[in-house]
């Protein structure tokens, strides 16, 4: 009884923190996560006939994303693909999980983060770290010694999770990587240059790629054989020299590197989405400092581990980091008062009279076949105002209003939801019009 009457009083007081977090405005994921330790501790204490308390939460270093962050994210996507694209990349995939002796030995320190499975009908498997390995193991398993490729997937670390730094424990990672035996410095420039290209297009305000030589880590007597300048000038690109320096101390904490590296940091700092004692290392009162978003290197003999024969394959490539990236961008969306559209709807087809659902989906249908993202509500009379007022709140450019009259002149009215100007345009020039003013 005494137990029960303890967790009562815990209960109590996890409830007064809660509410005093949300009379004091605090963050939604910083709330949520007291919410789960008072659920937590009711589940505990179970309902009266001991009824088990199922807590409904994600799991640690993990989130879940709403159609306005799922909006944003796609946009980075975009820009990170358009790049790659543009850069004559092919796209692969690879398994999720990978043999566990695939992965081991790879990493360095870090092997320990690394997400193993059990037994799976005697196979030892791992979720993959990242996709470099999965990628060598690739073109060694099917004898492929030149490819141009990028991949975009989700990786697993079983890391200490720093949400507002962008540290999780599942996350995107964007791969671009050259394999292939080419002329001495032409693949690694180009890599930098693809780094330069996303974070200008993005733009994510000061930024540094900083690289370095992994030959000069080991042995830091030498002097470095490539000048800032050599980097800079294979392409003839708007590079600034004050982005792109070299840096001695630069280190990559990863195994594989025997050439190049390089790092991409973010000079700014954001504001902290969470603010537990845990995560607040490394902030200061404007915010916290994001660090590096884009890493990478050359790993000549990362194929060979893989090949029975010991076949090199000269790779190297550069990874962006999605999240942190994401973090910012997410921030920078809730400071504008522009709205972030999270559908691509061009068109919602509305009527002004009851009884016209059949010929809304008509029309609707007959879009959909041209191509048209349109929409319909679905009720049989709905309003006209609150049609319009959907339109509205979800952005919408374009209502396409059928009325009694309409249907008689063989006409749709074409309404522009922000500036409410409306014209009577003919069925036949229907599907043009609306290409015409939306896209």
């Amino acid at each position: 009884m005494a137990d029960k009457a303890q967790l009562q009083e815990a209960i109590k007081t996890q409830g007064e923190v809660v509410r005093k977090l949300k009379s004091e405005k605090a963050s939604k994921e910083q709330i949520d996560e007291e919410v789960a330790k008072l659920l937590q501790l009711k589940a505990q204490l179970g309902g009266d006939e001991g009824k088990h308390v199922f807590v409904l939460k994600t799991a640690k270093g993990t989130r879940d994303y709403n159609p306005k962050q799922m909006a944003i994210r796609e946009k980075v996507f975009n820009i990170i693909i358009s790049c790659f694209k543009r850069h004559g990349a092919e796209t692969i995939d690879t398994p999720v999980f990978e043999l566990k002796e695939t992965l081991t030995g790879k990493y360095g320190e870090d092997s320990k983060l690394i997400y193993d499975l059990k037994d799976q009908g005697g196979e030892l498997l791992s979720l993959r770290y990242d996709l470099t390995v999965p990628f060598a193991r690739y073109l060694a398993m099917n004898k492929i010694t030149n490819i141009k490729r990028y991949h975009i997937a989700k990786v697993y670390r079983r890391d200490n999770p720093a949400m507002t730094r962008g540290r999780y424990r599942e996350f995107y990672q964007c791969d671009f990587d050259i394999a292939g035996q080419y002329d001495a410095m032409i693949p690694d420039a180009e890599c930098l240059k693809i780094v330069y290209e996303i974070l200008n297009e993005l733009d994510l305000g000061d930024f540094r790629i900083k690289y370095g030589h992994y030959i000069v880590l080991v042995f830091s007597k030498k002097t470095h054989t490539h000048t800032n300048e050599d980097y800079l000038m294979i392409f003839e690109t708007d590079f600034q020299p004050i982005r792109v320096v070299f840096d001695l101390s630069l280190a990559r904490g990863l195994d594989y590197y025997t050439g190049v590296i390089y790092e991409a940091i973010l000079s700014q700092t954001i504001p902290a989405l969470v603010s537990t004692p845990a995560e607040q290392n490394g902030a200061d009162e404007a915010g916290v400092s994001v660090g590096s978003v884009a890493g990478g290197g050359r790993y000549d003999g990362l194929v060979g581990m893989f090949d029975p024969k010991g076949r090199k394959v000269p790779c190297v490539g550069v990874s962006i980091g999605i999240e942190r990236i994401f973090s910012i961008m997410e921030q920078k969306a809730e400071a504008s008062s522009e709205k972030v559209r999270t559908t691509e709807t061009q068109v919602l087809v509305a009527s002004a009279q009851k009884n016209l659902l059949e010929e809304r989906l008509k029309l609707t249908n007959a879009l959909w076949n041209e191509g048209i993202k349109a929409e319909v509500l679905y009720k049989k009379n709905p309003k006209l105002l609150s049609q319009l007022q959907h339109c509205e709140e979800t952005g919408i450019p374009l209502v396409a209003i059928l009325g009694e009259q309409e249907l008689k002149d063989g006409v749709v009215k074409l309404r522009n939801v922000v500036s409410r100007e409306e014209v009577d345009v003919p069925r036949a020039d229907l599907v043009d019009e609306i290409k015409k003013r939306t896209l």
